[in-house]
C-alpha cells in the first residue's frame, strides 16, 4: 500500500535533509483499514530519512485516553540525556494527508530541532505560557486548518508545557459528533471550544494566555471561551494595549494585514516614514486560498505561503506590527494635517499623521434569524473545510454564482443530497459548471427564493425557510427545507462597518476613493478589497496599496511641519 506518489516522495526526501536531530514515530494502531494506512504512511516517511525511527506501541502500553489510530512525533530519547521520553513532541490522530501533509513534514523538521520561522517577540510570548492540553479537529480538505495545526505544533515544540493533538475529524466521527463539531478547524481545551476557523499564531498565543488568567472589568478571574463577551480583556491583549499606548505618534498607521496593507507598509517604510500596522492576522484573506497561479513571477504558490512571504518581507523593515488586534473606531483630526486616532479592541490607541485603511473583506452573510446563532453549528462558509463533516447528510447551498455551484458540486461527492437556493430567477454560474451540476443525481435547484430563517434544535441546524419570490403569496407564505447544514456562498462584504459614520461609503459598503487611493477626508486613504477598487485581485491590491502609500507620503511631505 503506497500513499505517496513518486513526485511527493522525492520532495519529502529533499525536505527531510533539513532534519537536525533524530526523531521517533510512536504509533498506536489496530487492525482497521485506517490504521493500516497510517502504518503505511509512517513507513514511507521513515524510508526517506535515516533520522526517523518507528516505535510500534503494544496494547499493554496504551491508556484509555489514547486515540487509535494515532502517532506521536517526538525527539529521540537519546537526545534528552535521560531515560524519559522527550517532552518535545506533537501528536496526530488519523491520516494527515491532503493539506495536512505539509503539517506532518513541518512537525518532523521542527521536532528534530529545525528552527521555526517566527519572530523573537513571538518566541518570548510562547515561552511565557503555562500548561495546556489542546486538541485541534481538522479535515484534510480544509484550507484554513494547516495554519492552525502548524501554529499550535510550533507553540508546543517551543514550549513543551503546551501539549497539542491534531485529530482528523472523519477518522473520529463519533468523537466529533459528540462534541458537536460542524466546522473546522476547531480547537478545544478541557472540552471547551477556544478557537474556531482561521486563526494565526499570534491570536492562538493570546487565546492560550487568556485561558490562564482572564481579566474582566469587574476584576474577577475567569476562563475565556470562544466567542466570549467583548468586555473580557486577556492579559495578552492588555499587554498589547499597553505597548500601543506607549508609542509616540506615527507618520503612517496601516489597518489590515493582507496584500494591500503589506504593499503600502513596505512603500511607506522605504520612504523613511515611521510606520505601524494593526491587524487581526497576518496575510489577510489570501490565507484562505488554496492555489494561486496568477501571482506574477510565480507560476504557483498557496495562500499560506504567500502570507508567510509577505510577513517575511515586512520584517525586513522597521515596521511596528500590532497583532492580533482589531481597529474599532477612528477619530478624525479636527484640523488639516492633525493627528488621527485609532482605537483598538484591546484598549490600545494609536495616533498618526495619516491612516491607510486596507481591511479587506469577509464572507457576506444572509442577515436572517438563526444564521449567527448556528454559525459553526451547521452554518458554514467553506465547503472545502467543512464538507467532509456532512458525509451522508442533507445540505443547502445558498447562492447560484460560480462559488455556489462549485460548492454544490464538491459537496455532492460527500453529502446525501444538496439543494442550491438562489435569490434570482436563474443561476448565474458559468455554463460548464451548470452542466456538471445538472448531471449530478443528488442535487436540486430552487430559484427565486429569499431565505428568511435558519432553524435548529439548539445545538445544530435542522432546516432553513425561504419565501418564493415568484409567488403572489411570497410575503406571507414560507417554505421549509430540512437540512443538516447550510453553506452560504453569496460573495464578500468589505470590512468597513466600523467606519460607516466616518468615511463616505458606496452602496456596497466600500470606501470611496479617487484613483490615487485618497478619500474625501484629508490624511485618510484606502486600498484593496475594502475600497471601491473595481477588481478584487491580489495584484490589483498591491497596486492599490502602493498608490495609497505614495499618496500618503505626498500628503505628509506637504504638511506645514515639513516646511
Amino acid at each position: 500500500m503506497s500513499l505517496l506518489n513518486t513526485s511527493l516522495t522525492a520532495q519529502l526526501s529533499e525536505l527531510l535533509k533539513k532534519m537536525v536531530l533524530p526523531v521517533e514515530l510512536v504509533s498506536y494502531l489496530d487492525d482497521s483499514d485506517t490504521s493500516q494506512k497510517v502504518n503505511a504512511l509512517l513507513k514511507e516517511v521513515s524510508q526517506q530519512s535515516n533520522k526517523i525511527n518507528i516505535i510500534e506501541s503494544s496494547n499493554n502500553n496504551r491508556t484509555n485516553s489514547v486515540r487509535v489510530p494515532s502517532f506521536i512525533i517526538r525527539r529521540a530519547e537519546s537526545q534528552n540525556n535521560s531515560n524519559k521520553p522527550s517532552e518535545v513532541a506533537v501528536t496526530f490522530a488519523g491520516i494527515p494527508l491532503g493539506h495536512e501533509f505539509s503539517s506532518l513534514v513541518l512537525a518532523l523538521l521542527q521536532v528534530s530541532g529545525y528552527a521555526p520561522k517566527i519572530s523573537d517577540e513571538q518566541r518570548k510570548e510562547i515561552l511565557k505560557l503555562g500548561s495546556h492540553n489542546v486538541t485541534t479537529y481538522m479535515s484534510v480538505t480544509c484550507l484554513n486548518c494547516p495554519e492552525v495545526v502548524q501554529s499550535l505544533n510550533t507553540i508546543s515544540i517551543i514550549n513543551p508545557k503546551v501539549q497539542h493533538t491534531t485529530v482528523e475529524g472523519s477518522a473520529f466521527r463519533e468523537e466529533v459528533d459528540k462534541l458537536g463539531v460542524m466546522s473546522v478547524p476547531a480547537v478545544f481545551e478541557n472540552g471547551k471550544l477556544i478557537a474556531s476557523g482561521r486563526t494565526g499564531i499570534d491570536e492562538l498565543i493570546a487565546i492560550l494566555a487568556s485561558n490562564e488568567n482572564v481579566i474582566t472589568q469587574s476584576g474577577n478571574s475567569n476562563t475565556q471561551e470562544c466567542n466570549s463577551d467583548a468586555s473580557v480583556v486577556s492579559p495578552a491583549a492588555a499587554a498589547l494595549a499597553e505597548k500601543m499606548n506607549k508609542q509616540s505618534p506615527y507618520d503612517i498607521v496601516l489597518v489590515g494585514g493582507g496584500p494591500a496593507a503589506s504593499a503600502a507598509a513596505i512603500y511607506t517604510a522605504r520612504k523613511g516614514l515611521r510606520t505601524a500596522m494593526i491587524m487581526d492576522h497576518r496575510g489577510g484573506q489570501i490565507v484562505e486560498t488554496e492555489s494561486i497561479e496568477n501571482h506574477i513571477s510565480q507560476t504557483h504558490t498557496t495562500g499560506a505561503q504567500l502570507a508567510a512571504d509577505l510577513t517575511q518581507h515586512i520584517s525586513q523593515y522597521d515596521i511596528d506590527v500590532f497583532t492580533p488586534d482589531w481597529a474599532d473606531s477612528l477619530d478624525i483630526a479636527e484640523e488639516p494635517y492633525g493627528l488621527h486616532t485609532i482605537h483598538a479592541r484591546s484598549g490600545g490607541v494609536l495616533k498618526a499623521r495619516a491612516v491607510i485603511v486596507a481591511t479587506g473583506a469577509t464572507w457576506r452573510t444572509l442577515g436572517v434569524p438563526g444564521e449567527e446563532e448556528y454559525r459553526n453549528k451547521g452554518v458554514s462558509f467553506c465547503p472545502h473545510c467543512d464538507g467532509p463533516l456532512f458525509k451522508d447528510k442533507r445540505v443547502v447551498v445558498v447562492g447560484g454564482g460560480n462559488s455556489g455551484v462549485e460548492a454544490a458540486i464538491d459537496l455532492a461527492g460527500v453529502a446525501k443530497h444538496v439543494t442550491v437556493v438562489e435569490f434570482m430567477d436563474t443561476l448565474k454560474a458559468d455554463k460548464v459548471l451548470l452542466e456538471a451540476l445538472h448531471n449530478l443525481p443528488n442535487t436540486s435547484i430552487i430559484t427565486s427564493a429569499a431565505v428568511s430563517k435558519v432553524e435548529g434544535n439548539g445545538s445544530k441546524v435542522t432546516a432553513i425557510y425561504y419565501r418564493d419570490r415568484s409567488s403572489i403569496d411570497s410575503e406571507t407564505q414560507e417554505h421549509i427545507i430540512e437540512a443538516d447544514g447550510v453553506f452560504v456562498q453569496i460573495g464578500l462584504a468589505p470590512n468597513t462597518l466600523w467606519l460607516e459614520n466616518q468615511l463616505p461609503l458606496n452602496k456596497r459598503g466600500e470606501i470611496i476613493t479617487d484613483r490615487a487611493g485618497c478619500t474625501k477626508v484629508p490624511g485618510i486613504f484606502a486600498a484593496g478589497d475594502c475600497s471601491d477598487e473595481p477588481y478584487k485581485q491580489i495584484v490589483t491590491a498591491y497596486g492599490s496599496g502602493a498608490n495609497a502609500a505614495l499618496s500618503a507620503f505626498d500628503y505628509i511631505i506637504r504638511s506645514p511641519q515639513n516646511k
